[in-house]
């Protein structure tokens, strides 16, 4: 398995840094009214992740010659759509967690009603930032890049593969099936997220664009293979999160419908067919190969 190389990690924190600095700014100040809500949606996004979302992004601009400026905006409203998410997920309603990224969930620390009005504005300004800030210089590609990130945060993206998800409780999943669930539930905002960042620059061909599309997919769902194999062969304390939840939940996971090993297996497959598709691309895609060991390597 290939080690993280150091320039990459520098790369990837000043990102991160970035990206933070970024949220900061584009969400309400906990000083102005109504504060409670302010302060819960600050809280659910800063101080916390890894921020793969907006990496892939700036990683997907950079092979396309875009400004680092736009790809950190439009980096940030796909984060603002996957810490709504998280909110929701968390609710009693939904997996009832009481732990995310090593502290108390958002309705936790607040209460469920502001819970979800936090998951409501988060995703509402997810969609003001796309408006509110040049991200292209053609206006008909900035409309496209807001429809693609609606499309995949609704009823056949995001939502949709939560929808699934839940139906899914205490039954058996073919592989197939659990693909299906999570090019939805996990894969649709991973996709989204690098669509965005190609947009912010110059237009690339077709076939470009369907290259960087089948390395999102097979990337969102390695990225969803090692949450599960995490949850299952890791703890509490390194997750930051619930470990082993899946399982008492009899939710159908890769692990419970192949095994540690195949699902562990198939993670490293994904990442292999990942690669292969940006392969044409060569060095220009070299942030993109190195976030694709990055998620897998989370686990190995």
């Amino acid at each position: 398995m290939p080690t993280v190389p150091s320039d990459f990690l520098e790369w990837s924190r000043s990102r991160q840094s970035l990206v933070e600095v970024r949220l900061q700014e584009l969400l309400p100040s906990a000083e102005i009214a109504p504060t409670r809500l302010h302060a819960a949606m600050r809280y659910a996004v800063l101080g916390g992740g890894k921020r793969v979302r907006p990496l892939l992004t700036c990683a997907s601009g950079e092979l396309a010659d875009a400004a680092l400026e736009r790809t950190l905006i439009a980096g940030a409203s796909v984060e603002l759509i996957h810490a709504y998410s998280l909110v929701h997920d968390d609710l009693p309603c939904m997996d009832d967690d009481v732990l995310r990224r090593g502290k108390p969930t958002c309705h936790v620390e607040y209460d469920e009603a502001t819970a979800l009005l936090v998951g409501d504005a988060l995703q509402s300004l997810a969609f003001q930032v796309l408006a509110d800030y040049r991200l292209s210089d053609d206006s008909a590609v900035q409309i496209e890049m807001i429809r693609l990130l609606a499309g995949a945060a609704g009823s056949r993206g995001m939502a949709g593969g939560q929808a699934i998800d839940l139906d899914a409780v205490g039954k058996q999943l073919s592989v197939p099936e659990l693909e299906f669930m999570h090019i939805h539930k996990t894969g649709a905002i991973i996709r989204a997220a690098l669509q965005l960042g190609v947009r912010c620059g110059r237009r690339l061909g077709e076939t470009d664009r369907e290259r960087i599309d089948h390395f999102a997919k097979c990337i969102g769902l390695a990225f969803q293979v090692v949450d599960d194999v995490l949850d299952a062969d890791s703890t509490t304390a390194t997750l930051g999160k619930t470990a082993g939840k899946d399982a008492r939940s009899d939710k159908p996971t890769y692990v419970s419908t192949l095994g540690l090993g195949p699902a562990k297996a198939l993670a490293m497959e994904l990442r292999a067919d990942a690669m292969q598709a940006i392969a044409p691309f060569g060095k220009r895609a070299l942030r993109l190969g190195q976030l694709a060991d990055f998620i897998v390597m989370r686990e190995f």
